[in-house]
Protein backbone atom coordinates (compact mmCIF):
# COMPACT_ATOMS: atom_id res chain seq x y z
CA UNK A 1 0.00 0.00 0.00
CA UNK A 2 1.50 3.51 -0.75
CA UNK A 3 1.85 5.73 2.00
CA UNK A 4 -1.18 8.48 2.85
CA UNK A 5 1.98 11.10 1.84
CA UNK A 6 2.37 9.63 -1.17
CA UNK A 7 -1.53 9.33 -2.68
CA UNK A 8 -1.45 13.24 -1.39
CA UNK A 9 0.92 14.58 -3.39
CA UNK A 10 0.30 12.21 -6.45
CA UNK A 11 -3.55 12.06 -6.61
CA UNK A 12 -4.32 15.36 -5.17
CA UNK A 13 -1.33 17.54 -5.78
CA UNK A 14 -0.87 18.79 -2.16
CA UNK A 15 2.01 18.36 -0.47
CA UNK A 16 0.78 18.26 3.57
CA UNK A 17 -2.58 16.93 5.31
CA UNK A 18 -4.21 20.00 6.67
CA UNK A 19 -5.81 19.91 10.34
CA UNK A 20 -7.39 16.82 11.31
CA UNK A 21 -6.91 15.08 8.07
CA UNK A 22 -4.09 12.86 9.53
CA UNK A 23 -5.71 12.01 12.15
CA UNK A 24 -8.59 11.28 10.37
CA UNK A 25 -6.96 9.49 7.44
CA UNK A 26 -5.24 7.25 10.42
CA UNK A 27 -8.49 6.04 12.03
CA UNK A 28 -9.84 4.86 8.88
CA UNK A 29 -6.59 2.96 7.74
CA UNK A 30 -6.50 1.26 11.04
CA UNK A 31 -10.46 0.09 10.01
CA UNK A 32 -11.36 2.04 13.12
CA UNK A 33 -14.85 3.69 13.32
CA UNK A 34 -15.08 7.85 12.84
CA UNK A 35 -17.20 11.16 13.68
CA UNK A 36 -15.26 13.47 12.13
CA UNK A 37 -16.80 17.35 12.41
CA UNK A 38 -14.82 19.84 10.27
CA UNK A 39 -15.52 23.16 9.10
CA UNK A 40 -16.79 22.88 5.49
CA UNK A 41 -13.84 23.87 3.17
CA UNK A 42 -11.24 21.95 5.74
CA UNK A 43 -11.44 18.80 3.15
CA UNK A 44 -14.14 16.46 4.54
CA UNK A 45 -13.83 14.53 1.19
CA UNK A 46 -10.60 13.85 0.92
CA UNK A 47 -10.90 12.13 4.42
CA UNK A 48 -12.53 9.26 2.81
CA UNK A 49 -11.16 9.68 -0.71
CA UNK A 50 -7.59 9.03 -0.20
CA UNK A 51 -8.55 5.44 1.90
CA UNK A 52 -10.58 4.75 -0.83
CA UNK A 53 -7.38 4.65 -3.09
CA UNK A 54 -5.49 2.77 -0.46
CA UNK A 55 -7.69 0.32 0.75
CA UNK A 56 -8.98 -3.07 -1.12
CA UNK A 57 -12.31 -2.78 -2.49
CA UNK A 58 -15.05 0.49 -3.16
CA UNK A 59 -16.32 2.74 -0.72
CA UNK A 60 -19.53 3.61 -0.37
CA UNK A 61 -20.70 7.03 0.23
CA UNK A 62 -23.51 7.85 1.67
CA UNK A 63 -24.51 11.31 0.13
CA UNK A 64 -28.51 13.23 1.28
CA UNK A 65 -28.63 14.96 -2.51
CA UNK A 66 -28.22 13.65 -5.97
CA UNK A 67 -26.87 17.29 -7.25
CA UNK A 68 -23.96 16.83 -4.52
CA UNK A 69 -23.07 13.42 -5.56
CA UNK A 70 -22.48 14.49 -9.21
CA UNK A 71 -20.73 17.30 -7.87
CA UNK A 72 -18.75 15.43 -5.92
CA UNK A 73 -17.82 12.92 -8.52
CA UNK A 74 -17.31 15.44 -11.21
CA UNK A 75 -14.42 16.51 -8.57
CA UNK A 76 -13.10 13.00 -7.91
CA UNK A 77 -13.14 11.59 -11.47
CA UNK A 78 -10.96 14.85 -12.77
CA UNK A 79 -7.63 13.05 -10.12
CA UNK A 80 -7.85 9.97 -11.52
CA UNK A 81 -10.35 8.53 -8.91
CA UNK A 82 -12.44 5.43 -10.39
CA UNK A 83 -16.11 6.61 -8.90
CA UNK A 84 -19.84 6.44 -10.35
CA UNK A 85 -23.26 7.46 -8.48
CA UNK A 86 -25.92 5.22 -8.03
CA UNK A 87 -29.24 7.38 -8.18
CA UNK A 88 -32.65 7.72 -10.01
CA UNK A 89 -31.08 10.33 -12.10
CA UNK A 90 -28.42 8.13 -13.48
CA UNK A 91 -28.99 6.10 -16.56
CA UNK A 92 -25.89 3.76 -16.56
CA UNK A 93 -27.12 1.99 -13.53
CA UNK A 94 -26.23 -1.24 -15.73
CA UNK A 95 -22.69 -0.34 -15.89
CA UNK A 96 -22.19 1.31 -13.30
CA UNK A 97 -23.26 -2.15 -11.09
CA UNK A 98 -20.92 -4.02 -13.48
CA UNK A 99 -18.04 -1.99 -12.48
CA UNK A 100 -18.46 -2.15 -8.75
CA UNK A 101 -19.08 -6.41 -9.17
CA UNK A 102 -15.47 -6.53 -11.35
CA UNK A 103 -14.15 -4.28 -8.14
CA UNK A 104 -13.69 -1.15 -10.87
CA UNK A 105 -14.93 1.28 -8.52
CA UNK A 106 -12.60 3.31 -5.96
CA UNK A 107 -16.15 5.35 -4.56
CA UNK A 108 -19.65 4.56 -4.60
CA UNK A 109 -21.50 7.17 -4.24
CA UNK A 110 -25.79 6.39 -3.28
CA UNK A 111 -28.54 8.30 -1.04
CA UNK A 112 -29.59 7.13 2.40
CA UNK A 113 -32.72 5.93 0.82
CA UNK A 114 -30.91 3.32 -1.38
CA UNK A 115 -28.76 2.39 1.15
CA UNK A 116 -30.72 1.41 3.49
CA UNK A 117 -32.84 -0.86 1.58
CA UNK A 118 -32.27 -4.68 1.20
CA UNK A 119 -31.74 -5.06 -2.07
CA UNK A 120 -28.69 -2.65 -1.79
CA UNK A 121 -27.50 -4.95 0.97
CA UNK A 122 -27.41 -7.73 -1.00
CA UNK A 123 -25.38 -6.00 -3.80
CA UNK A 124 -22.52 -4.77 -1.22
CA UNK A 125 -21.96 -8.54 -0.46
CA UNK A 126 -20.64 -9.52 -4.10
CA UNK A 127 -18.15 -7.43 -3.77
CA UNK A 128 -15.08 -5.83 -1.29
CA UNK A 129 -16.06 -3.26 0.67
CA UNK A 130 -13.18 -0.77 1.77
CA UNK A 131 -15.20 1.76 3.87
CA UNK A 132 -18.64 3.01 4.84
CA UNK A 133 -18.47 7.48 4.44
CA UNK A 134 -21.77 8.75 5.64
CA UNK A 135 -21.35 12.32 4.70
CA UNK A 136 -23.94 14.87 6.33
CA UNK A 137 -23.88 13.06 9.14
CA UNK A 138 -26.10 15.62 11.04
CA UNK A 139 -29.05 14.59 9.39
CA UNK A 140 -28.80 11.44 11.14
CA UNK A 141 -29.90 13.03 14.54
CA UNK A 142 -33.46 14.49 15.47
CA UNK A 143 -31.42 17.15 17.10
CA UNK A 144 -29.90 18.32 13.99
CA UNK A 145 -31.10 21.13 11.72
CA UNK A 146 -31.39 19.01 8.12
CA UNK A 147 -32.76 15.62 10.21
CA UNK A 148 -33.74 13.05 7.38
CA UNK A 149 -35.27 10.18 8.55
CA UNK A 150 -33.63 7.69 6.44
CA UNK A 151 -30.56 8.36 7.62
CA UNK A 152 -31.73 6.91 10.67
CA UNK A 153 -31.77 3.63 9.11
CA UNK A 154 -28.59 2.99 7.93
CA UNK A 155 -27.52 1.55 11.02
CA UNK A 156 -28.43 -2.33 10.30
CA UNK A 157 -26.39 -1.68 6.65
CA UNK A 158 -23.32 -0.78 8.55
CA UNK A 159 -23.90 -3.82 11.42
CA UNK A 160 -24.22 -6.30 8.43
CA UNK A 161 -20.43 -5.24 7.82
CA UNK A 162 -18.83 -5.12 11.23
CA UNK A 163 -15.40 -5.17 9.91
CA UNK A 164 -16.06 -2.71 7.18
CA UNK A 165 -14.66 1.23 9.20
CA UNK A 166 -17.32 3.29 9.15
CA UNK A 167 -16.31 7.29 8.40
CA UNK A 168 -19.28 9.90 9.91
CA UNK A 169 -18.55 13.49 8.47
CA UNK A 170 -20.39 16.87 8.81
CA UNK A 171 -19.60 20.52 9.50
CA UNK A 172 -22.76 21.62 12.04
CA UNK A 173 -22.93 19.56 14.78
CA UNK A 174 -23.19 20.93 18.36
CA UNK A 175 -22.61 18.88 21.38
CA UNK A 176 -25.69 17.14 22.14
CA UNK A 177 -25.82 16.32 18.01
CA UNK A 178 -22.61 14.61 18.23
CA UNK A 179 -23.76 12.46 20.97
CA UNK A 180 -26.63 11.21 19.15
CA UNK A 181 -24.79 10.68 15.62
CA UNK A 182 -22.08 8.84 18.26
CA UNK A 183 -25.18 6.90 18.99
CA UNK A 184 -27.02 6.32 15.58
CA UNK A 185 -24.13 4.89 13.82
CA UNK A 186 -22.54 2.55 16.39
CA UNK A 187 -19.42 4.90 16.53
CA UNK A 188 -17.48 4.86 20.23
CA UNK A 189 -16.94 8.16 21.90
CA UNK A 190 -13.29 7.87 21.59
CA UNK A 191 -13.98 7.65 17.82
CA UNK A 192 -14.85 11.83 17.74
CA UNK A 193 -11.90 14.44 16.10
CA UNK A 194 -13.78 17.75 16.11
CA UNK A 195 -11.62 19.98 14.01
CA UNK A 196 -13.23 23.50 15.46
CA UNK A 197 -15.57 25.09 13.78
CA UNK A 198 -14.32 28.81 12.84
CA UNK A 199 -14.30 29.88 9.13
CA UNK A 200 -11.61 32.59 9.70
CA UNK A 201 -11.88 33.66 5.86
CA UNK A 202 -15.23 34.18 6.19
CA UNK A 203 -16.14 38.18 7.32
CA UNK A 204 -19.59 37.89 9.45
CA UNK A 205 -21.45 41.13 9.21
CA UNK A 206 -25.30 41.67 10.39
CA UNK A 207 -27.67 44.80 9.69
CA UNK A 208 -31.19 46.17 10.02
CA UNK A 209 -33.23 45.72 6.88
CA UNK A 210 -33.54 48.81 5.64
CA UNK A 211 -34.49 48.53 1.90
CA UNK A 212 -33.32 45.34 1.41
CA UNK A 213 -33.28 45.10 -1.99
CA UNK A 214 -31.01 48.18 -2.36
CA UNK A 215 -28.71 46.56 0.67
CA UNK A 216 -28.10 43.92 -1.08
CA UNK A 217 -27.39 45.63 -4.31
CA UNK A 218 -24.78 47.61 -2.73
CA UNK A 219 -22.92 44.16 -1.40
CA UNK A 220 -23.27 42.67 -4.63
CA UNK A 221 -21.91 45.76 -6.34
CA UNK A 222 -18.99 45.84 -3.62
CA UNK A 223 -17.85 42.05 -4.00
CA UNK A 224 -16.87 40.36 -7.01
CA UNK A 225 -17.27 36.86 -7.89
CA UNK A 226 -20.52 33.96 -7.31
CA UNK A 227 -23.00 34.37 -4.45
CA UNK A 228 -25.96 33.23 -3.14
CA UNK A 229 -28.64 35.80 -1.73
CA UNK A 230 -31.49 33.90 0.39
CA UNK A 231 -34.63 35.13 0.54
CA UNK A 232 -37.47 33.42 2.89
CA UNK A 233 -40.23 33.36 0.13
CA UNK A 234 -41.07 32.17 -3.03
CA UNK A 235 -41.89 35.63 -4.36
CA UNK A 236 -38.92 37.22 -2.67
CA UNK A 237 -36.64 35.28 -4.39
CA UNK A 238 -38.57 37.08 -7.30
CA UNK A 239 -38.37 40.76 -6.33
CA UNK A 240 -35.08 40.37 -5.32
CA UNK A 241 -33.65 38.95 -8.43
CA UNK A 242 -35.42 41.84 -10.60
CA UNK A 243 -33.36 44.26 -8.48
CA UNK A 244 -30.32 42.45 -8.67
CA UNK A 245 -30.43 42.10 -12.02
CA UNK A 246 -29.90 46.16 -12.03
CA UNK A 247 -26.17 45.74 -10.67
CA UNK A 248 -25.43 43.75 -14.50
CA UNK A 249 -24.31 41.09 -12.86
CA UNK A 250 -26.03 37.66 -13.98
CA UNK A 251 -28.83 36.80 -11.90
CA UNK A 252 -30.58 32.77 -11.57
CA UNK A 253 -33.40 32.06 -8.88
CA UNK A 254 -33.97 28.62 -7.29
CA UNK A 255 -37.02 27.63 -5.59
CA UNK A 256 -39.28 24.65 -5.36
CA UNK A 257 -42.26 26.56 -7.28
CA UNK A 258 -39.97 26.44 -9.90
CA UNK A 259 -39.92 22.88 -12.67
CA UNK A 260 -37.09 20.64 -12.00
CA UNK A 261 -35.78 21.27 -15.60
CA UNK A 262 -35.44 24.75 -14.68
CA UNK A 263 -34.37 24.47 -11.24
CA UNK A 264 -31.32 22.08 -12.60
CA UNK A 265 -30.83 24.47 -15.59
CA UNK A 266 -30.21 26.94 -12.99
CA UNK A 267 -27.77 25.57 -10.59
CA UNK A 268 -26.10 24.10 -13.86
CA UNK A 269 -24.99 27.86 -14.18
CA UNK A 270 -24.36 29.09 -11.04
CA UNK A 271 -21.70 26.03 -10.69
CA UNK A 272 -20.21 27.06 -13.87
CA UNK A 273 -20.09 30.71 -13.42
CA UNK A 274 -17.60 32.79 -11.93
CA UNK A 275 -19.86 36.11 -11.41
CA UNK A 276 -23.38 34.79 -11.18
CA UNK A 277 -25.89 35.13 -8.56
CA UNK A 278 -28.36 33.26 -7.33
CA UNK A 279 -31.45 34.28 -5.45
CA UNK A 280 -32.47 31.26 -3.58
CA UNK A 281 -34.65 30.18 -0.88
CA UNK A 282 -33.38 27.58 1.40
CA UNK A 283 -33.94 24.37 -0.78
CA UNK A 284 -30.69 25.22 -2.76
CA UNK A 285 -27.26 25.00 -1.37
CA UNK A 286 -27.02 21.73 0.36
CA UNK A 287 -26.15 20.03 -3.11
CA UNK A 288 -23.85 22.60 -4.21
CA UNK A 289 -19.66 21.99 -3.27
CA UNK A 290 -18.95 25.37 -5.25
CA UNK A 291 -15.47 26.33 -3.55
CA UNK A 292 -15.29 29.51 -4.91
CA UNK A 293 -18.38 31.30 -3.53
CA UNK A 294 -17.41 34.59 -2.36
CA UNK A 295 -20.42 35.96 -0.96
CA UNK A 296 -23.79 34.63 0.89
CA UNK A 297 -25.97 37.23 2.14
CA UNK A 298 -29.13 36.52 3.61
CA UNK A 299 -32.40 38.32 3.53
CA UNK A 300 -34.02 37.45 6.57
CA UNK A 301 -33.26 35.55 10.01
CA UNK A 302 -32.14 31.36 9.16
CA UNK A 303 -34.21 29.13 10.77
CA UNK A 304 -31.28 28.59 14.04
CA UNK A 305 -27.58 29.81 14.78
CA UNK A 306 -27.13 25.85 13.49
CA UNK A 307 -28.78 27.05 9.75
CA UNK A 308 -26.77 30.12 9.64
CA UNK A 309 -23.52 28.26 10.08
CA UNK A 310 -24.40 26.29 7.60
CA UNK A 311 -25.90 28.18 4.94
CA UNK A 312 -23.47 30.88 5.44
CA UNK A 313 -20.74 28.11 5.04
CA UNK A 314 -21.32 27.96 1.35
CA UNK A 315 -18.85 30.55 1.37
CA UNK A 316 -15.11 30.78 0.51
CA UNK A 317 -14.85 27.03 0.64
CA UNK A 318 -11.41 27.46 -1.20
CA UNK A 319 -10.47 28.87 1.74
CA UNK A 320 -10.39 32.51 0.27
CA UNK A 321 -11.72 35.57 1.62
CA UNK A 322 -15.95 35.97 2.00
CA UNK A 323 -18.21 37.67 3.03
CA UNK A 324 -21.17 36.67 5.05
CA UNK A 325 -23.84 39.34 5.60
CA UNK A 326 -27.00 38.67 7.13
CA UNK A 327 -30.36 41.46 6.92
CA UNK A 328 -33.06 40.89 9.58
CA UNK A 329 -35.99 42.56 10.67
CA UNK A 330 -38.12 42.70 13.85
CA UNK A 331 -41.00 41.14 11.88
CA UNK A 332 -38.67 38.13 11.28
CA UNK A 333 -38.46 37.75 14.89
CA UNK A 334 -41.83 38.22 15.69
CA UNK A 335 -43.14 35.78 13.04
CA UNK A 336 -40.65 33.34 14.69
CA UNK A 337 -42.09 33.65 18.28
CA UNK A 338 -45.92 32.92 16.85
CA UNK A 339 -44.48 29.65 15.14
CA UNK A 340 -43.19 28.65 18.61
CA UNK A 341 -46.79 28.87 19.69
CA UNK A 342 -48.43 26.67 17.37
CA UNK A 343 -45.78 23.58 17.47
CA UNK A 344 -46.36 20.99 19.98
CA UNK A 345 -45.11 22.36 23.92
CA UNK A 346 -42.14 19.53 24.00
CA UNK A 347 -40.67 21.61 21.40
CA UNK A 348 -41.25 24.53 22.37
CA UNK A 349 -38.49 25.30 24.96
CA UNK A 350 -35.84 24.14 22.42
CA UNK A 351 -37.39 26.74 19.81
CA UNK A 352 -37.32 29.38 22.31
CA UNK A 353 -33.55 28.48 23.05
CA UNK A 354 -32.52 28.64 19.27
CA UNK A 355 -34.34 31.92 18.72
CA UNK A 356 -32.59 33.23 21.51
CA UNK A 357 -29.39 32.19 20.39
CA UNK A 358 -30.16 33.77 17.10
CA UNK A 359 -31.31 37.37 18.72
CA UNK A 360 -27.94 37.54 20.75
CA UNK A 361 -26.11 36.90 17.53
CA UNK A 362 -27.95 40.11 16.18
CA UNK A 363 -28.06 41.82 19.02
CA UNK A 364 -24.30 41.57 20.06
CA UNK A 365 -22.11 44.87 20.38
CA UNK A 366 -19.41 42.21 21.10
CA UNK A 367 -17.56 40.03 18.34
CA UNK A 368 -19.92 37.42 16.18
CA UNK A 369 -17.62 35.42 16.00
CA UNK A 370 -17.33 34.84 18.83
CA UNK A 371 -20.73 34.06 19.96
CA UNK A 372 -20.92 31.85 16.70
CA UNK A 373 -18.54 29.79 18.04
CA UNK A 374 -19.49 29.41 21.78
CA UNK A 375 -22.19 28.16 20.49
CA UNK A 376 -20.58 25.56 19.40
CA UNK A 377 -18.89 24.28 22.85
CA UNK A 378 -15.63 26.65 21.54
CA UNK A 379 -13.56 29.69 23.53
CA UNK A 380 -12.74 31.47 20.91
CA UNK A 381 -10.89 35.17 21.75
CA UNK A 382 -12.75 38.15 22.29
CA UNK A 383 -12.47 39.72 19.05
CA UNK A 384 -11.73 38.24 15.79
CA UNK A 385 -10.59 41.04 13.69
CA UNK A 386 -12.88 39.52 10.48
CA UNK A 387 -16.51 40.91 11.47
CA UNK A 388 -17.93 43.83 11.54
CA UNK A 389 -18.36 44.78 15.20
CA UNK A 390 -14.59 44.47 15.19
CA UNK A 391 -13.48 46.05 12.59
CA UNK A 392 -15.96 48.77 13.53
CA UNK A 393 -17.48 48.94 16.76
CA UNK A 394 -20.65 50.11 17.45
CA UNK A 395 -21.73 51.59 20.48
CA UNK A 396 -24.41 50.63 23.25
CA UNK A 397 -26.56 52.65 24.75
CA UNK A 398 -29.65 51.42 27.57
CA UNK A 399 -32.74 52.72 26.23
CA UNK A 400 -35.20 50.99 28.85
CA UNK A 401 -36.65 54.47 29.87
CA UNK A 402 -37.60 54.46 25.45
CA UNK A 403 -38.81 51.52 25.65
CA UNK A 404 -41.15 51.79 28.79
CA UNK A 405 -42.66 55.27 26.75
CA UNK A 406 -42.92 53.05 23.89
CA UNK A 407 -44.75 49.72 25.65
CA UNK A 408 -46.90 52.60 27.58
CA UNK A 409 -47.95 53.85 24.14
CA UNK A 410 -49.06 50.53 22.92
CA UNK A 411 -51.44 49.98 25.55
CA UNK A 412 -52.83 53.22 25.98
CA UNK A 413 -53.79 53.05 22.08
CA UNK A 414 -55.51 49.42 22.77
CA UNK A 415 -52.64 47.49 21.01
CA UNK A 416 -54.41 47.65 18.00
CA UNK A 417 -51.10 50.12 16.15
CA UNK A 418 -48.46 49.83 14.07
CA UNK A 419 -44.82 51.49 14.63
CA UNK A 420 -45.79 54.25 12.55
CA UNK A 421 -48.67 55.30 14.58
CA UNK A 422 -46.77 54.28 17.89
CA UNK A 423 -44.16 56.90 16.87
CA UNK A 424 -46.50 59.46 15.47
CA UNK A 425 -47.74 59.73 19.03
CA UNK A 426 -44.91 59.70 20.48
CA UNK A 427 -43.36 62.65 18.90
CA UNK A 428 -46.54 64.69 19.25
CA UNK A 429 -47.74 64.28 15.34
CA UNK A 430 -51.10 65.57 15.04
CA UNK A 431 -52.08 63.95 11.96
CA UNK A 432 -55.63 62.81 10.99
CA UNK A 433 -55.24 59.50 11.81
CA UNK A 434 -54.40 60.29 15.88
CA UNK A 435 -56.71 63.37 16.12
CA UNK A 436 -59.60 61.00 15.06
CA UNK A 437 -58.61 58.66 17.48
CA UNK A 438 -58.22 61.36 20.36
CA UNK A 439 -54.81 59.98 20.88
CA UNK A 440 -53.51 63.37 20.94
CA UNK A 441 -54.86 63.71 24.27
CA UNK A 442 -53.18 60.67 25.64
CA UNK A 443 -50.46 60.74 28.54
CA UNK A 444 -48.20 59.62 26.30
CA UNK A 445 -48.88 62.32 23.32
CA UNK A 446 -45.70 63.99 22.71
CA UNK A 447 -43.48 62.60 25.33
CA UNK A 448 -40.55 61.83 22.92
CA UNK A 449 -38.70 64.51 21.22
CA UNK A 450 -34.94 65.58 19.98
CA UNK A 451 -32.32 62.96 20.15
CA UNK A 452 -34.31 60.32 21.69
CA UNK A 453 -36.68 60.23 18.60
CA UNK A 454 -34.05 58.27 16.24
CA UNK A 455 -34.23 55.13 18.97
CA UNK A 456 -38.00 54.77 18.42
CA UNK A 457 -37.65 52.62 15.57
CA UNK A 458 -34.44 50.40 16.96
CA UNK A 459 -36.28 49.88 20.28
CA UNK A 460 -39.44 48.67 18.58
CA UNK A 461 -37.10 45.78 16.71
CA UNK A 462 -35.75 45.26 20.18
CA UNK A 463 -38.85 45.23 21.72
CA UNK A 464 -40.40 42.61 18.98
CA UNK A 465 -37.00 40.26 18.87
CA UNK A 466 -37.70 40.45 23.21
CA UNK A 467 -41.06 39.09 22.61
CA UNK A 468 -41.94 42.15 24.80
CA UNK A 469 -43.88 43.19 21.50
CA UNK A 470 -45.79 40.66 18.84
CA UNK A 471 -47.80 41.60 15.77
CA UNK A 472 -51.45 40.65 15.50
CA UNK A 473 -52.98 39.33 12.59
CA UNK A 474 -54.35 42.70 11.36
CA UNK A 475 -50.61 44.03 11.46
CA UNK A 476 -50.83 46.32 14.96
CA UNK A 477 -48.75 45.68 17.79
CA UNK A 478 -49.71 43.78 20.94
CA UNK A 479 -48.24 42.63 24.14
CA UNK A 480 -45.76 39.53 24.57
CA UNK A 481 -45.07 38.02 27.62
CA UNK A 482 -41.57 39.90 28.57
CA UNK A 483 -43.71 43.47 28.34
CA UNK A 484 -44.82 43.36 31.72
CA UNK A 485 -40.73 43.07 33.39
CA UNK A 486 -39.69 45.87 31.24
CA UNK A 487 -42.42 48.18 32.71
CA UNK A 488 -41.73 47.63 35.91
CA UNK A 489 -38.34 48.43 35.44
CA UNK A 490 -37.15 44.44 36.35
CA UNK A 491 -35.65 44.47 33.09
CA UNK A 492 -33.19 46.44 31.07
CA UNK A 493 -33.18 47.20 27.36
CA UNK A 494 -29.65 47.88 25.32
CA UNK A 495 -29.67 49.16 22.61
CA UNK A 496 -26.22 48.52 19.54
CA UNK A 497 -26.22 51.69 17.34
CA UNK A 498 -24.31 50.18 14.42
CA UNK A 499 -21.45 53.24 12.99
CA UNK A 500 -22.34 54.98 10.11
CA UNK A 501 -21.76 52.89 6.89
CA UNK A 502 -18.64 54.19 5.04
CA UNK A 503 -18.04 53.50 1.56
CA UNK A 504 -16.42 49.65 1.69
CA UNK A 505 -13.78 48.56 -0.16
CA UNK A 506 -14.17 45.90 -2.40
CA UNK A 507 -14.88 42.31 -1.15
CA UNK A 508 -13.05 39.37 -2.19
CA UNK A 509 -10.58 40.15 -4.85
CA UNK A 510 -9.74 37.28 -7.07
CA UNK A 511 -6.60 39.25 -8.36
CA UNK A 512 -5.88 41.52 -6.03
CA UNK A 513 -2.94 43.39 -7.97
CA UNK A 514 -4.60 43.35 -11.33
CA UNK A 515 -1.98 40.57 -12.79
CA UNK A 516 -2.84 40.44 -16.61
CA UNK A 517 -0.91 36.08 -16.28
CA UNK A 518 -3.82 35.69 -13.73
CA UNK A 519 -6.48 36.76 -15.86
CA UNK A 520 -5.04 34.90 -18.94
CA UNK A 521 -5.03 31.82 -16.50
CA UNK A 522 -8.39 31.92 -15.72
CA UNK A 523 -9.65 32.71 -19.29
CA UNK A 524 -7.60 29.33 -20.29
CA UNK A 525 -8.95 27.57 -17.30
CA UNK A 526 -12.68 28.74 -18.65
CA UNK A 527 -11.94 27.55 -21.69
CA UNK A 528 -11.24 23.81 -21.07
CA UNK A 529 -13.76 24.21 -18.11
CA UNK A 530 -16.31 24.57 -21.24
CA UNK A 531 -14.46 22.02 -23.57
CA UNK A 532 -15.05 19.37 -20.64
CA UNK A 533 -18.22 20.73 -19.62
CA UNK A 534 -17.28 21.22 -16.25
CA UNK A 535 -17.19 23.98 -13.96
CA UNK A 536 -13.82 25.80 -13.77
CA UNK A 537 -12.65 24.89 -10.12
CA UNK A 538 -12.68 21.65 -11.70
CA UNK A 539 -10.09 22.34 -13.61
CA UNK A 540 -8.15 24.37 -10.89
CA UNK A 541 -8.72 26.48 -8.12
CA UNK A 542 -7.92 30.42 -7.51
CA UNK A 543 -5.68 29.82 -5.41
CA UNK A 544 -3.63 27.54 -7.59
CA UNK A 545 -3.69 29.94 -10.91
CA UNK A 546 -2.29 32.52 -8.11
CA UNK A 547 0.71 29.99 -7.28
CA UNK A 548 0.92 29.28 -11.30
CA UNK A 549 0.87 33.30 -11.75
CA UNK A 550 2.95 34.07 -8.86
CA UNK A 551 5.94 31.30 -9.57
CA UNK A 552 5.29 31.18 -13.58
CA UNK A 553 6.52 27.33 -13.96
CA UNK A 554 7.91 26.84 -17.90
CA UNK A 555 8.13 23.07 -18.17
CA UNK A 556 5.69 20.37 -16.57
CA UNK A 557 8.51 19.91 -14.17
CA UNK A 558 8.17 23.11 -12.20
CA UNK A 559 3.91 22.62 -12.59
CA UNK A 560 4.26 19.47 -10.92
CA UNK A 561 5.30 21.69 -7.61
CA UNK A 562 2.48 23.89 -7.29
CA UNK A 563 -0.19 22.79 -4.76
CA UNK A 564 -3.66 20.79 -5.88
CA UNK A 565 -2.02 19.68 -9.43
CA UNK A 566 -1.79 15.85 -9.17
CA UNK A 567 -0.28 13.50 -11.73
CA UNK A 568 -3.88 13.01 -13.56
CA UNK A 569 -4.58 17.14 -14.04
CA UNK A 570 -1.03 17.72 -14.77
CA UNK A 571 -1.09 15.49 -18.01
CA UNK A 572 -4.59 16.89 -18.78
CA UNK A 573 -3.82 20.70 -18.43
CA UNK A 574 -0.37 20.59 -17.67
CA UNK A 575 0.88 21.96 -21.44
CA UNK A 576 -1.81 24.50 -21.79
CA UNK A 577 -1.76 26.14 -19.26
CA UNK A 578 2.90 26.02 -19.28
CA UNK A 579 1.82 27.72 -22.49
CA UNK A 580 -0.37 30.30 -21.02
CA UNK A 581 2.88 31.39 -18.80
CA UNK A 582 5.39 31.40 -22.06
CA UNK A 583 3.12 33.88 -23.82
CA UNK A 584 3.41 36.40 -20.71
CA UNK A 585 6.67 36.00 -21.26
Amino acid sequence: MQSPEAILQHTFGFPAFRGVQRAVVDRVLARERTLAVMPTGAGKSLCYQLPALALEGTCVVVSPLIALMHDQLRAATAVGIRAATLTSADDNRAETLARFRNGDLDLLYVAPERASGESFRNLLRQSPIALFAIDEAHCVSEWGHDFRPDYRMLRPLLDDFPDVPRLALTATADEHTRADILVQLGIPEDGLIVAGFDRPNIRYAISPRQGTGQQIAALVSETRGAGIVYSQTRSGTERLAATLAGTGRPVRIYHAGLDSATRARNQHDFVASEDMVMVATIAFGMGIDKPDVRFVAHAGLPKSIEAYYQETGRAGRDGEPAVAHLYWGAEDFARAHQRIGEVEPARQTGERVRLSALGALVETATCRRRILLRHFGENPPEACGNCDNCLQPPSAIDATETARKFLSAVYRTGQSFGVGHIEAVLTGQTNDKVRQRGHDALSVFGIVDGDEAALIKPVSRALLLRDALRTSEHGGLEFGPEARAILKGERAVKLVLPPKRERRRRYAEANPVDDPLFEALRAKRRELAQEADVPPYVIFHDSTLREIAQRRPRSLDAMAGISGIGTRKLEAYGEAFVEVVLEAG
